[in-house]
């Protein structure tokens, strides 16, 4: 059952009912509105960079320059000469440094023909080098009101960063599931020689995908220098490795053609809680990461089994 989409996404929810139960087992606030809040809050910015990694890992690549690409967007944005402007410039330089950086991957991946995983790791240490040099190590504070406060207005309750996350995580269900962009991000990560024989125009497609990354790290640039109130080079450390972990045990396979956005989603909500667990327990950073290893490894076990299963049906 667990090797479908639909069954694999029931587990998720299945864990994550053993990990409510967990919290209110070991603590006295994990159910508690502002603490449910704060663990929607946190899993909004990696979030929005998951949907991003999800349609490249489905279109059959992989991008592990997401975080630091979202730290260039979160320093340029932020930068005096750049407030100075308001806000729309703000937003529209994080978007233009994110898209710019996917469409850099793109080419090198689609034309230079360099395999996915160099290309952005090359983008991964280059965005960050860059961070620092124009930042020179220090954080720019936001003193814009507008982008400053996005992180502090709340609607119906519910902080404005979580909408943003509904937000893209729609308009991405809706692109990958109900659109000709989708159905050719399934079928050229399912065998992009079949694809282009078929007459798609693979390269173009596949700039397009890391563009989409790109974009999803702008607006995640957004989202951190609001809620930090500052843009770093330190942002976004390791968030490249818990987006793809999200999206692995989300269902989604590496090698491409298959997965769904939900599962991802619903993997970047079983980690966040699990740190969340973490703090409210005061136990050991070291401790966390040794159990998202764990699960990690469950689920790539998991993906080998189906793809075994697959290939002798």
């Amino acid at each position: 059952m667990l090797d479908s989409g639909a069954g694999r996404n029931f587990g998720l929810v299945a864990v994550m009912v053993l990990l409510a139960i967990v919290g209110v087992v070991t603590t006295d606030t994990f159910l508690t509105t502002a603490n449910l809040l704060t663990v929607l809050t946190q899993a909004s910015i990696i979030g929005v960079l998951t949907v991003g990694v999800t349609f490249v890992i489905i279109g059959g690549g992989i991008d592990l320059s997401v975080g630091k690409v979202m730290a260039l967007a979160s320093v340029w944005a932020t930068t005096v000469a750049t407030q100075s402007y308001g806000p729309a410039v703000m937003v529209f330089c994080a978007i233009a440094v994110g898209v710019g950086a996917g469409l850099v991957n793109g080419l090198l991946i689609a034309y230079g023909r360099i395999v996915p995983f160099i290309v952005t790791l090359a983008m991964l240490i280059s965005a960050q080098g860059l961070a620092e040099r124009i930042s020179g190590r220090r954080s720019q504070i936001v003193t814009d009101p507008v982008i400053a406060g996005i992180a502090n207005t709340r609607l119906l309750g519910i902080p404005l960063l979580v909408y943003f996350f509904a937000a893209v995580v729609a308009v991405g269900w809706v692109v990958l599931n109900r659109t000709t962009f989708g159905r050719r991000t399934f079928a050229i990560g399912g065998n992009p020689e079949a694809a282009r024989l078929a007459g798609l125009d693979v390269k173009r497609h596949t700039i397009l995908l890391y563009m989409v990354s790109g974009l999803c790290c702008g607006i995640a640039a957004i989202m951190i220098a609001s809620l930090t109130t500052t843009g770093s080079s330190t942002h976004g450390t390791l968030y490249e490795l818990d987006a793809i972990a999200a999206v692995i045990i989300g269902g989604t396979l590496l090698s491409g053609g298959r997965g769904t956005l939900i599962g991802s989603i619903l993997g970047v909500l079983v980690f966040t809680t699990i740190t969340n667990l973490f703090v409210l327990n005061n136990l050991a950073t070291e401790v966390q990461n040794i159990a998202k290893g764990a699960i990690i490894v469950v689920a790539v076990l998991i993906q080998a089994r189906a793809q075994r299963s697959s290939a002798s049906t």
